[in-house]
């Protein structure tokens, strides 16, 4: 399978440029399994939508942006005033200084992380004498670049024979460790204890560590779980094979079909005077379902009392 680039540009370092590419160091998903949310009766995928409490269902065209200046009251946003504030798409990687590996606490590490290769036969040279260089002297280099519309800083380190480029966070978006220094207090060690502990640290203390050795045991089980549900009989959505479905009924009576066309619902209720309360609506419309026949809508009538 073809490796997906993420980003495309230079790294720069003073007058010298090198041509990169950034691939996600992550597997996609981040390796996670995922579930979706179905409806317990006909085993339907859930559909969210945008709602507003006075005019309803809403396009992405009708939803604009706005900013909370007071309880209930916000200042609405343009999104071309936005784009102003936003720095311009440079595409490169500038290194402003270079770092012993441990200048940076790790708490201002992110979860995205990039390796760098280089971009084109032109950049390999340049591109492995840079990272020798780093790997030799043990440095790290902080730099800033664009992504996904804003400026980012960015820790560039030496990963066998890549770059790895970790995202950090700044300053103001991290919480101080003084907010939780009432939760610790001021408390007296015992030296005995702090011996004890001592000597508990230096025996747990490896010289070599491969984090290898550590695995997600729980996505393991979970994926032989699914494995072995997947060998048996599986359910699936009626709304794949059938026409209109049955969403309520009342002593035994249907009283409410539903079909979707395009990306409209119809609802159908009976000739015979069964309606359904309004309130019900919303709960109903979670629950959509295809329509291979056309049917009659009729009219949806309110419930008395």
């Amino acid at each position: 399978m073809a490796l997906r680039t993420s980003w495309v540009g230079y790294l720069r370092l003073s007058l010298i440029s090198v041509p990169v590419k950034a691939y996600s160091a992550v597997v996609s998903g981040g390796g996670r399994i995922g579930f979706h949310q179905l409806c317990h009766k006909c085993h339907s995928r859930i559909r969210y939508q945008k709602v507003c409490p006075i005019h309803g269902v809403l396009t992405n065209e009708q939803i604009v942006s706005g900013y909370e200046v007071a309880k209930g009251q916000y200042s609405v946003i343009d999104k071309k005033e936005l784009a102003k504030l936003q720095p311009e798409a440079d595409k490169a990687i500038n290194i402003d200084v270079f770092v012993r590996p441990d200048a940076i606490d790790p708490v201002y590490f992110t979860d995205r992380t990039y390796y760098l290769t280089p971009d084109r036969k032109a950049g390999k040279k340049p591109f492995a004498v840079l990272r020798q260089v780093m790997a030799d002297a043990e440095r790290q280099a902080v730099a800033r670049m664009v992504l996904s519309g804003r400026e980012q800083v960015v820790l560039i380190r030496p990963v066998d024979k890549l770059l790895a480029v970790a995202i950090l966070n700044y300053e103001s978006q991290l919480k101080n460790p003084s907010t939780f220094a009432d939760e610790v207090g001021d408390v007296s060690v015992p030296g005995e204890e702090v011996k004890l502990a001592k000597t508990l640290i230096e025996t747990a203390t490896v010289e070599e560590f491969d984090i290898t050795d550590y695995q997600d045991e729980y996505a393991g089980k979970l994926l032989k779980f699914l494995e072995s549900k997947g060998s048996k009989k599986t359910v699936s959505s009626r709304a794949a094979d059938e026409g209109p479905a049955v969403i309520a009924e009342a002593g035994g009576n249907i009283w409410l079909t539903v079909g979707l066309t395009g990306n409209e619902v119809e609802l159908a209720v009976r000739d015979d005077g069964i309606g359904i309360a309004a309130e019900m609506l919303p709960r109903v419309l979670t629950c959509s379902h295809k329509s291979t026949e056309p049917w009659t809508v009729h009219k949806v009538v309110s419930v008395p009392g």
